[in-house]
């Protein structure tokens, strides 16, 4: 993927979208913080402001792979495991791992994002996308973040806003 491609996140509309410049590539229904938005540590909420990929994980592993602490623990999500572990904020398929570019607003200090360890990930609760459910972190289905994943690149910007529309850059 080329520059000039970032990608839009509307808390309002639970929509991430894939765009050039001003035209959108592709759209996909995501869950954010079921807190609202913020950016202080420890507060469950989703950081707004520029961001930037600073990581992709788990390039190549199979959909519903279970990820704990940034790796693959070699378990594939299922009803069974998720009843063993009811409550779980399952952590699936991909992570594209978020870092601040705002310094003071989203970057440094309390309300640093990649501290507080921000992603876009796949999730169990597929049926819960489209509303702000998550624990901060902005959740897709499992098969939208693998198509999402190999279009996106460390250092792309990010930005995530409370508005309705997702253009801004």
């Amino acid at each position: 993927m080329s520059q000039g491609h970032w990608l839009s996140i509307s808390i309002a509309r639970q929509v991430l979208e894939l765009r050039k410049a001003e035209r959108c590539l592709g759209a996909w229904p995501v869950s954010t913080a079921a807190a609202g938005a913020g950016e202080c540590n420890g507060s469950g909420q989703t950081p707004r402001g520029w961001h930037r990929i600073r990581l992709g994980i788990g390039a190549g592993a199979p959909l519903r792979s279970v990820f704990v602490g940034r790796r693959a623990t070699g378990q594939t999500c299922s009803p069974e495991l998720m009843a063993a572990n009811p409550g779980r904020d399952w952590i699936l398929t991909r992570i594209l791992w978020l870092t601040g570019a705002e310094s003071g607003r989203n970057r440094g200090g309390d309300v640093d994002t990649l501290r507080r360890l921000i992603y876009i990930h796949g999730t169990s609760d597929e049926d819960r996308l489209g509303e702000p459910v998550s624990a901060g972190c902005i959740r897709m289905g499992n098969a939208d973040i693998c198509s999402l994943f190999p279009k996106c690149y460390p250092g792309m910007p990010v930005l995530i806003s409370e508005d309705s529309s997702c253009s801004g850059h």
